[in-house]
């Protein structure tokens, strides 16, 4: 049992009542762990704002979120004029319906800036690992969330969209129909799926999510955070036993986060206020017509921010899957002849490739779209293991690293525009030459991470102050 803490018969009232809290639970421990005695390194840069700033939009999805659920209706034959009643007739429920749908957004935009950053600086490296593995997963579950609260307005968008990525869960062998229907819970889209996408946005993935974000946080403090340069802060401590390369937290970060909070909603109100559909992107015009299941609208694309994975999913036709089956062919040879290992691991290795070859070939493309689609995604989860550099940060890789770099995010941003636009047969090719990169971005990194001469990493953080 805990040692209780003494308080002076003196003490001003404020102290005895943090005493008498600390007695019974951990307050002011926590705030140390987490904030007054946590060491953050003293050379963190612009980069690192995105974490607090993901965390603030969070906040405001979940308590937007529970203003519009006290007026939204889960129903097909109602779902619609509800959102325009909020938007309408509630008092200040455009604002609210605005700050939601802005953050989705938002939420989009800070997370892959946040990835970018461990993905240039290494946060990913050892024994940040778990971090990483949270931060994917917390990724992956605000596909979930945004997803299926983008079918909740029930415009056309909403709908059609709804229903093209339902379906092609049918596309998977022998079990594809019945989880399509599993999903829908119903054999077109309507009210059932409605219900369902309603329940998973509203409890099941927000705590899903919550959970993550503890995970993620807790994983990062028990092995401190990254830094710009890839050094580890720990190594080298004063005499106090506090790193000599970090600072506190609070109150050093958390001015410097406050400052990039009102910067980040600055721009965040000007886009409510006068740009809530931002041209489309964040609200598309087509989802404010009621949801008809008798009209197609003429061109059917997810939200901006699905764009660059609906795009690999566009990309892989008949053609494409037979330049697939050439790169698993390839990658078995080379494997074969330039790798020194047993005969019977060779066997193994051409036994797999022809067995993976000629299912390729058996299956419909459709089903091999949605798995490079979900492979775009869960491929980040092996990051950790595939790159294989000497060092951790871009800063001391070799200098073309930082163009393979800069050509992965240009590739990333080309996908993400195709995926907006109608299918043209350049858009196709551009898209297919694009996905190819983007996973060989990853499959290669084990070799070319290895490649080149990386520069000599300082024993201690380079700072300046500014």
């Amino acid at each position: 049992m805990a040692e209780m803490k003494e308080n002076s018969p003196n003490a001003p009232a404020a102290a005895k009542l943090l005493n008498w809290v600390d007695n019974r639970f951990p307050l002011s421990k926590l705030y140390n762990d987490h904030l007054g005695q946590y060491y953050a390194p003293k050379n963190l840069n612009f980069f690192y704002i995105f974490g607090a700033l993901a965390m603030l939009v969070l906040v405001i999805q979940i308590v937007t979120g529970i203003f519009l659920v006290m007026h939204y209706k889960p129903d097909a034959a109602l779902a619609f004029g509800s959102v325009e009643y909020i938007m309408r007739d509630v008092p200040w429920g455009w604002l609210i319906r605005y700050m939601h749908s802005t953050g989705a957004s938002a939420f989009f935009i800070v997370v892959y800036m946040h990835m970018f950053r461990g993905l240039i600086y290494g946060s990913y490296r050892k024994p940040r690992e778990l971090v990483w593995l949270f931060g994917c997963g917390i990724f992956l579950c605000l596909m979930a969330e945004a997803f299926m609260g983008y079918l909740l307005p029930w415009g056309q968008m909403s709908y059609w969209g709804a229903q093209v990525i339902v379906n092609l869960f049918a596309a998977v062998p022998f079990v594809g129909p019945d989880l399509a229907l599993l999903i829908r819970g119903d054999y077109v889209v309507g009210d059932a799926t409605l219900n369902r996408f309603f329940s998973f946005h509203v409890i099941a993935v927000p705590l899903v999510l919550l959970g993550l974000v503890a995970a993620h946080i807790i994983a990062l403090h028990e092995v401190g955070s990254n830094n710009p340069d890839g050094v580890e802060i720990k190594s080298t401590r004063g005499a106090d036993g506090n790193p000599v390369d970090g600072i506190p937290f609070h109150p050093y970060y958390t001015v410097h986060d406050i400052f990039s909070v009102s910067l980040f909603l600055m721009v965040f109100t000007a886009i409510i206020f006068f740009a809530p559909e931002f041209g489309g992107y964040f609200l598309e015009y087509n989802n404010f017509i009621p949801a008809d299941p008798l009209k197609t609208p003429l061109h059917i694309a997810p939200v901006w921010y699905f764009t660059p994975y609906y795009s690999m999913l566009r990309a892989i036709t008949s053609e494409m899957v037979l330049v697939l089956i050439a790169c698993v062919v390839g990658a078995a040879a080379l494997s074969v002849f330039k790798i020194k290992m047993p005969a019977i691991f060779k066997i193994v290795i051409v036994g797999a490739a022809a067995a993976v070859s000629a299912m390729m070939l058996s299956i419909d493309a459709k089903f091999w779209g949605v798995v490079i689609m979900g492979g775009a995604v869960v491929i980040l989860f092996f990051l950790p293991w595939l790159d294989n550099c000497a060092v951790k940060s871009i800063r001391y890789r070799p200098s073309w690293h930082k163009y393979l770099y800069g050509v992965f995010v240009v590739n990333f941003i080309v996908l993400a525009y195709l995926g907006v636009q109608p299918p043209s047969a350049i858009g196709e090719r551009v898209s297919q030459v694009g996905t190819l990169f983007y996973f060989g971005f990853f499959l290669l990194m084990p070799w070319w991470s290895e490649m080149g001469e990386t520069k000599a990493v300082p024993e201690r953080v380079t700072f300046a102050a500014h």
